[in-house]
Parts: C-alpha cells; sequence; structure tokens
C-alpha cells in the first residue's frame, strides 16, 4: 500500500511540475522573454543623431538575448551615455557601438554585462 502512495505522490509532483512550466512558457510568449508585461521598452536616442560625428566603431557579439525588449536594454545603455551611438541587431545578436572617442574594450564589455548579458566577443565594426 505504501508503494501506491509514493508513486501517487511522484506522479501529482510531476504533474505540479508540468503545469507551472507550460504555465510560464504561456506567459513568455504573451509578454515576451524579459517579463515585460507586454509594455515595449522605449527606445533612448543618442544626444548627438549624427553616426558621421562617431568616428570609433566596435562590434560586440552578445549571448542571451531573445528578443525586442533585451536588444533595447543593451542599445539604450550605450545610447544614455554621452559619446556613444549603438544600434543592436538581435537577429545576428550582435551590437555595433559608435563612440566619439576612443574606448576600451573592458569598458564596452562592463555596459554590457550591467545589463545582464554576456559579451562574447568585441571586434572591429564592419560599417
Amino acid at each position: 500500500m505504501d508503494g501506491i502512495w509514493s508513486t501517487a505522490a511522484i506522479c501529482a509532483l510531476l504533474a505540479l511540475i508540468c503545469i507551472f512550466a507550460i504555465w510560464n512558457y504561456i506567459k513568455k510568449l504573451k509578454t515576451g522573454c524579459c517579463g515585460g508585461g507586454g509594455d515595449e521598452i522605449k527606445r533612448i536616442r543618442p544626444a548627438d543623431p549624427d553616426a558621421a560625428h562617431y568616428p570609433y566603431a566596435r562590434k560586440i557579439m552578445i549571448e542571451g538575448m531573445s528578443c525586442k525588449n533585451c536588444a533595447m536594454r543593451v542599445e539604450n545603455a550605450f545610447n544614455r551615455q554621452d559619446g556613444y551611438y549603438a544600434t543592436v541587431d538581435l537577429r545576428h545578436r550582435c551590437a555595433l557601438v559608435r563612440t566619439k572617442q576612443p574606448v576600451g574594450d573592458d569598458d564596452l564589455r562592463r555596459v554590457v554585462l550591467r545589463t545582464g548579458y554576456q559579451p562574447v566577443s568585441i571586434g572591429p565594426a564592419d560599417t
């Protein structure tokens, strides 16, 4: 008799885990991976929108972005800083970061890490 109850308890636990997983997946489909509640993150434009004023450019490959809110978070993290102009290509999982002054790769890496994503590589931009 004890075997029946333990089997039933395990089955009930597995059913609860499945229900929770399906509920989270449906929530993710509705709100995006970031749980944005369906609200889009507003784009922050750089103070100087003329790309010609930014002579330095680096391409950052980024892991962990999976929706447009993710991409916007990374883009905004750069664009809110003076002297930066960034655009993110979600499909290719990369950011093109233009700057008015030379910036070290460690500084770029820190900005991406602060947004919660993983910089994989940083290299010259193909502009």
